[in-house]
């Protein structure tokens, strides 16, 4: 699979990836404090196992992504 570079900031262009951005952004990053990178690293796994198997989306209709992939894959 090829990699695409896209504008940043272009909704229109990937709305779904901006969206996660944005949330990264206001519930991860803007919350975070870190050491170093291994510390980051530890707290970037926690924060996407969190993200994927905790956090409901309203995008999901409220489920969390593991949830809708599981139905997705029967």
């Amino acid at each position: 699979m090829n990699h695409i570079y896209i504008k940043p900031r272009t909704p229109q262009l990937n709305g779904k990836v901006e969206r996660s951005h944005r949330t990264d952004k206001e519930e991860f990053y803007q919350l975070l404090t870190y050491t170093d990178d291994v510390d980051l690293n530890k707290k970037l796994e926690a924060w996407g196992n969190f993200h994927n198997f905790n956090r409901p989306h309203g995008a999901f209709d409220g489920k969390i992504p593991y949830e809708t992939l599981k139905c997705l894959l029967g």
